[in-house]
C-alpha cells in the first residue's frame, strides 16, 4: 500500500517526502479535462501539462511552436479535471530563456490564468537567473535536464544525452545547482541509467525519469504513448499499457458500418 495513498491533495512537499520514504512517484501528461479526470482517478501523483501537446494534440514535429496562451488553455482544462494530483505545467520555448523578467511574467501567467500548481522549465546553469527569479516570487519550479526537446535544433537529434564524461559531469553539476536554487524536483530525460542513479543519489530533491532507467525517484510518460493512441512511435523506454489506436479505429469502423447499414439507431435508441 502506498505510504501517501490517503493524501487528499499532493503537493511539492509530498513529493519530497516520497523520495525520503523511498516511495516511487508517478506522473503522466494530460492536456484536457476528460483525460485529467481519468488520470487523476487512476491515482497518479502528478500531472504534467507538457509542451508535448504541440506534438500529440496539434501535430507539430517539435515542441517549439506551442505558445504560452495555448499552454494556459491546456492548463485551465486539466486543473478543472484534477482533484488529487499535483499539476505541473511546462513553460514553452521562448517564454523564459531570454531574460528573468520575462520568465517571471510567463510563470505568473501560468499560475494565475492557467491555475497550475508549479511550472517546469528546461536547462541548468544557462537559465539559473530565470529559475531564481521565478522561485523568489514563490512559484514552485521543476527542472528538466538531459534531452531537452526545446533545444532539439541545437542537439540535432533525439538520441540519448550525457553519454560522454564531460556532459555527464555538467548534468550532475546542473542538477545540484537546480537543488541549490530551490527547485522541488527535476525531470531526467533520455540519459544512461547509471548516470540517473548518480544524480538521484547526489541530490535530495526527487528525480523523475523518462528514458532514464529504474533508479529515479519517479517516472513520467506521455499519456497518449502509454495508452497506445500513437502509431509508429516506439522508443525503447516506452511501455504501452493499452492499444487504443486499434480499439478506437475499430469502434469507429463499426459505427460507420452500423449507420450505413441502418442498424443504428435502432428502436430502443429512438424516442
Amino acid at each position: 500500500m502506498s505510504v501517501h495513498s490517503e493524501i487528499k491533495k499532493v503537493t511539492t512537499e509530498t513529493l519530497r517526502k516520497m523520495k525520503f520514504d523511498k516511495e516511487k512517484i508517478t506522473m503522466l501528461t494530460a492536456y484536457d479535462f476528460t483525460t485529467a479526470k481519468m488520470v487523476d482517478a487512476g491515482g497518479i501523483d502528478a500531472v504534467l501539462i507538457g509542451d508535448s501537446a504541440a506534438n500529440v494534440m496539434a501535430g507539430f514535429e517539435t515542441t517549439l511552436p506551442i505558445t504560452l496562451d495555448q499552454m494556459i488553455y491546456h492548463s485551465q482544462s486539466v486543473v478543472r479535471g484534477t482533484d488529487r494530483a499535483l499539476v505541473v505545467a511546462d513553460l514553452p520555448f521562448g517564454t523564459y530563456q531570454s531574460n528573468p523578467e520575462k520568465a517571471l511574467e510567463s510563470a505568473v501567467r501560468m499560475m494565475k490564468e492557467g491555475g497550475a500548481h508549479a511550472v517546469k522549465i528546461e536547462g541548468g546553469k544557462e537559465i539559473s537567473k530565470s529559475i531564481k527569479k521565478i522561485i523568489n516570487a514563490g512559484i514552485p519550479v521543476m527542472g528538466h535536464l538531459g534531452l531537452t526537446p526545446q533545444s532539439i535544433y541545437k542537439f540535432g537529434t533525439y538520441k540519448v544525452r550525457a553519454k560522454e564524461e564531460a556532459e555527464a559531469e555538467k548534468l550532475i553539476a546542473d542538477a545540484q545547482l537546480l537543488e541549490e536554487l530551490g527547485c522541488f524536483a527535476v525531470v531526467l530525460e533520455k540519459i544512461p541509467a547509471d548516470l540517473a542513479k548518480k544524480v538521484t543519489e547526489a541530490i535530495s530533491i526527487p528525480t523523475i525519469g523518462i528514458g532514464a532507467g529504474p533508479h529515479c525517484d519517479g517516472q513520467v510518460l506521455v499519456y497518449h504513448d502509454m495508452v497506445g493512441m500513437n502509431k509508429g512511435f516506439s522508443p525503447k523506454f516506452l511501455r504501452r499499457y493499452l492499444d487504443l489506436y486499434t480499439e478506437i479505429t475499430g469502434a469507429v469502423a463499426q459505427y460507420v458500418k452500423d449507420v450505413k447499414g441502418q442498424d443504428f439507431p435502432n428502436e430502443n435508441e429512438s424516442y
